[in-house]
């Protein structure tokens, strides 16, 4: 693998050059502003998977930032690796604490995250127009399976995770849109997949220390 190799995937780059994704890159700010947020929220309330969720959405924003600088393959590790680590403790989270398994069973249930995405996505690159933004789109799929198992359990927990699916369904869309849309929007639509996923992601980390919060005082 190249790891210095160059790629172009947005419709706002149109050279190698740092700077060629100015807003692509600016708007990253966004992970960072929303993580700043959730740190104060979170911070002396003894969530420390909240805490740990905060710092990988901080490092999203990082990440995305110097992929959209450099744009070059070692950055894309860096971009999508803080993404799937996100993922990962959100599930474990939500599966030890609202639906109260044991960690080790929490985690069993979290690796089946690979066989669905094995399953999903292949259905998923079938649908005209996502392109490569298929590889995200199984993830509100599963938030919105959760919510509905979860609506009887605790409904304010689930309608939170729906809220949360239904604006990275419209992240994802943004994202999908950039290529297609090029030449009537030569800057892309890819900065609104940092602003809308930013604010999701922020809001997830809310619905489960909202979550903390109601089983600590019941």
């Amino acid at each position: 693998m190249d790891w210095f190799q160059e790629i172009d995937g947005y419709c706002e780059r149109l050279t190698p050059a740092y700077w060629a994704e100015p807003i692509n890159a600016v708007t990253n700010a966004a992970f960072l502003i929303a993580a700043f947020i959730m740190w104060r929220r979170v911070r002396g309330q003894g969530m420390p998977l909240a805490m740990l969720l905060v710092l990988f959405l901080a490092t999203i924003g990082i990440g995305s930032y110097l992929f959209h600088t450099h744009a070059q393959v070692w950055a894309a590790m860096a971009d999508v690796a803080p993404i799937l680590l996100y993922i990962l403790v959100y599930i474990f989270a939500i599966n030890r604490d609202v639906w109260q398994m044991r960690p080790l069973p929490a985690a069993m249930v979290t690796a089946l995250i690979i066989p669905y995405t094995a399953a999903t996505l292949p259905l998923f690159q079938l649908v005209p127009g996502l392109g490569g933004s298929a590889a995200y789109a199984p993830v509100p799929l599963l938030i919105l399976i959760y919510a509905f198992l979860l609506r009887n359990r605790t409904p304010e927990t689930a309608r939170g995770l729906a809220i949360g699916a239904a604006i990275l369904i419209a992240s994802i869309t943004f994202r999908a849109l950039d290529e297609p849309l090029c030449m009537q929007l030569p800057l892309g639509t890819h900065f609104m997949w940092h602003i809308l996923n930013a604010t999701m992601l922020g809001w997830m980390i809310e619905v489960y220390r909202r979550h903390l919060t109601r089983a600590s005082q019941s």
